[in-house]
């Protein structure tokens, strides 16, 4: 009996295989959980919101009621996932208190059996926890374009674009391609996706920066090893109360047909908007709607979301060698993340050193270790940070 007791005890607090440390799922690392998630402050805060959402009047705004619902509803989340899980954890020391007295081994078992389960849920919650910043809750726009290696990089975008809606269609968000530019020969010369779902932007925004491919061109006739380049940029799909300066004459605004598939009524007219930011030479386009004022509004959102974006990242050194709006070199020795298919398959983050040798599943959406490293790693240098 006491060696499944310790067996199981090993089990809870077996280090990460992934990070090679310690488990944050230990029982030592959960009871620290009540100090890292001030419960009392969050259950105050929606004491806050609920009494405001009783306010009259509350729904004359629906876009800050909405918001305001949101943000309750993602409170409520956290403290109950946190409640479900210190009960769960309470149940599961009383039972094993309970089989070491009746030296039951099957109920030690059926413990054991649990505790994976409530380690990947703790994990999730980790995640949650890093995912602080002001804007981290909100929905998120990727944009994506091709840069060195010619169709090769065009094509490859097209496989990023196909790699992120598979990982938003795994988590459950929903996506809405608001731009879209196919290349003549093959592949994307830009895309844009808007994606809705809690904390988007806050896991996506580990995606920023330029992706690296290897492979065998399936466009070159000798069979040849190639490279392409693709930039991604994330940025947050900002609430309209979010203070983003954009002055009228630092604009160009183009208008145009627009492409692909839509009907006669999208190809005919100049529905399709290009705004370019004159002083960062940052450059957004929409052709989604039918409507010029409404593709000319989603332009505006990404257009601002890309100046916060920027203006965030300028300030966090971290950030600075790995994005610069549009002016960040998409080329060789830039790449956050390089994906080999030939000679071998690997996918390695360059900023963490995470890998992954089954490269066709990443490419089918299996980003979640790789975010999840990112995250890791950002909060670990931003604690010791601010501890010098």
């Amino acid at each position: 009996m006491p060696g499944a007791l310790t067996n199981a005890a090993r089990k809870w607090t077996s280090p990460s295989p992934r990070s090679g440390n310690p488990s944050t799922t230990s029982y030592s690392a959960w009871k620290r959980w009540g100090g890292i998630f001030d419960l009392d402050g969050l259950r105050r805060q929606i004491d806050g919101l609920n009494a405001r959402s009783q306010a009259e009047g509350f729904w004359d705004d629906q876009d800050a009621a909405r918001a305001l619902m949101a943000e309750r509803a993602s409170l409520e989340q956290l403290v109950e996932g946190y409640d479900g899980i210190r009960s769960e954890l309470s149940d599961c020391t009383e039972l094993l208190d309970l089989a070491l007295a009746e030296s039951d081994t099957d109920v030690v078992a059926e413990v054991a059996s649990h505790l994976p389960t409530i380690g990947a849920r703790l994990r999730e919650m980790e995640l949650a926890r890093m995912l602080s910043g002001n804007e981290d809750r909100s929905d998120a726009i990727v944009s994506i374009s091709p840069g060195a290696g010619g169709i090769d990089a065009q094509d490859w975008a097209e496989m990023l674009m196909r790699m992120y809606l598979r990982w938003c269609e795994r988590k459950g968000f929903k996506t809405e391609l608001v731009n879209l530019q196919q290349a003549d020969d093959a592949g994307i010369k830009d895309a844009s996706i808007l994606v809705q779902g809690p904390y988007a932007y806050g896991f996506l925004r580990a995606e920023n920066g330029v992706h690296r491919l290897i492979r065998i061109s399936p466009f070159d006739s000798n069979a040849r090893r190639h490279t392409g380049f693709a930039a991604v940029h994330v940025v947050p799909d900002l609430a309209d109360d979010v203070d983003v300066e954009i002055r009228s004459e630092d604009l160009k605004v183009d208008r145009f047909r627009a492409s692909g598939a839509g009907g006669q009524h999208v190809n005919r007219t100049e529905s399709a908007v290009r705004l370019t930011h004159i002083p960062s030479g940052i450059v957004v386009a929409c052709q989604a709607e039918r409507s010029q004022h409404k593709n000319m509004a989603t332009a505006m959102k990404m257009l601002r979301g890309r100046l916060y974006e920027k203006a965030r990242q300028e300030k966090e050194a971290e950030f600075a060698k790995t994005y610069a709006s549009n002016q960040m070199s998409i080329d060789f020795g830039s790449q956050v993340r390089t994906y080999t298919l030939q000679p071998y398959t690997m996918v390695k983050d360059e900023r963490t050193d995470h890998k992954a040798t089954d490269a066709q599943a990443v490419l089918d959406g299996a980003l979640d270790e790789f975010i999840e490293a990112y995250l890791l790693k950002a909060a670990s240098e931003r604690e010791a940070a601010e501890k010098n």
